[in-house]
């Protein structure tokens, strides 16, 4: 409980924070076509916790893609990750008739999607890196 009312003392800033880094690889991003960041919708307001990107294109594309961009900041030392894995692709759920009816979207989702590195200590010279190293990748694809 003590551990938890002091994290509540930060709060408010690690909101911030958190909302901050998202806006800045928005503005940092903005100029490539097609990628989607989470919309929020109106009335209500995030607090970005984790900020993901979707990749534009066909699913296996997208996937090619999302997969360049995770190699390459992953080759520098960067952790990102693809979004989380669909039940219906989790060996336990495989035939679970209902997990599988919305795999077209959970597993499109997965395959475009990429994490992010979200941690409140990114700093701008941080968030600068991360976006080279990714447009670079994107770049280099469409080559």
């Amino acid at each position: 409980a003590c551990l938890g009312r002091g994290q509540l003392r930060v709060l408010d800033e690690r909101l911030k924070q958190k909302r901050a880094i998202f806006r800045g690889y928005q503005e940092r991003l903005m100029d490539l076509p097609g990628l989607r960041f989470q919309a929020e919708p109106q009335g209500f307001v995030s607090n970005h916790w984790l900020t993901c990107v979707l990749f534009p294109g066909h699913h296996d594309q997208a996937l090619l893609t999302r997969e360049r961009v995770r190699m390459a900041l992953e080759a520098e030392n960067i952790e990102s990750r693809p979004l989380w894995k669909p039940m219906s692709m989790q060996p336990l759920y495989k035939d679970a008739e209902l997990v599988r009816t919305q795999e077209h979207v959970a597993g499109d989702l997965f395959a475009r999607g990429l994490c992010l590195p979200s941690g409140t200590q990114l700093t701008d010279a941080d968030l600068d890196r991360i976006c080279a190293i990714f447009k670079r990748a994107v770049r280099e694809k469409a080559a």
